[in-house]
């Protein structure tokens, strides 16, 4: 884990999305937050210590109907034939039987070799019991800004003001006519072994790109007041602020590689492109 002091910063963009803004003063305390996310080898380790099962390995009540339940499954990333008219999210995500956090991409697909990758279809329940069996916690939205920016005051990415400073990828994300071709200049189809891209100004990996992180924050809609600062906490809600993006975003559709960015995720849903970290509070 890296230590950080704390203090007051800039937080949220008025530049991008709506739900960014306005940008605005925040204030975190002194914490501890996890140099990488979460890998495959780290969350094995938790399932074996504790026998735990993750969300997206049980069934689950069917939405519609009382006495039925619906497979464990999970939503997997599956890019759409070229010129297939697009109509939505739906068309390049599918939910896949048995895929979870041993299986990411379904059945017949596993992590091995993948030890150092983050760890996906991990649910937010799933991220809480990991965070509890390690003494630690999950961050709130301004701890995890504060984080990701490194220091830096008023940039819009994690390394400066360019996406891609004198032509390099800084970040894993998508290049090329999202979702239908990644070009991979940065070298990665799919997740990447954590480290695989220099860290931000505080030493800290990952934290734009690879995978979307939980954070504990619920989800507040554009007009709606955001958080400004890590007593801002709530633990009650369905659908929570991610935040980082994921090696799925790209210019042409979600331009969410960035410190400030946010995205709601509902906890009962796990997808390929979902990961988390952890932190310690300090005093």
């Amino acid at each position: 884990m890296v230590a950080l002091s704390g203090g007051p910063f800039l937080m949220g963009s008025d530049r991008f999305y709506p739900e960014e803004r306005p940008r605005r003063p925040a204030e975190v305390g002194a914490f501890r937050i996890d140099r990488t996310p979460v890998t495959n080898a780290r969350f094995a380790s938790f399932v074996q210590a504790t026998g735990y099962v993750t969300l997206a390995e049980r069934p689950q009540p069917h939405p519609e109907h009382v006495v039925r339940m619906v497979p464990p499954c999970s939503a997997v990333f599956v890019a759409p034939a070229p010129n297939t008219p697009l109509r939505g999210p739906t068309d390049w995500w599918r939910l896949v039987p048995a895929a979870c956090w041993r299986r990411p991409a379904g059945p017949g697909s596993s992590v091995e070799g993948l030890d150092d990758h983050p760890a996906v279809h991990v649910a937010f329940e799933d991220a809480l019991a990991f965070a509890e069996w390690a003494g630690k916690s999950l961050p709130t939205e301004a701890e995890w800004e504060y984080a990701a920016r490194g220091g830096l005051e008023g940039e819009e990415y994690a390394w400066g003001s360019s996406l891609t400073p004198e032509g390099r990828h800084l970040a894993n994300t998508w290049q090329g006519q999202f979702p239908f071709v990644n070009l991979m200049e940065d070298g990665f189809a799919g997740t990447s072994p954590v480290g695989s891209f220099r860290a931000n100004g505080y030493g800290l990996f990952d934290m734009i790109g690879n995978v979307w992180e939980w954070t504990t924050d619920d989800y507040a809609a554009p007009g709606q007041p955001q958080p400004s600062s890590c007593c801002r906490r709530q633990d009650g809600g369905t659908t929570k602020v991610i935040k980082g993006g994921s090696y799925l975003c790209a210019p042409n559709y979600c331009r969410r590689y960035r410190p400030a960015a946010r995205h709601p995720q509902r906890i009962d849903t796990t997808t390929s492109h979902l990961g988390f970290r952890c932190v310690r509070r300090l005093g």
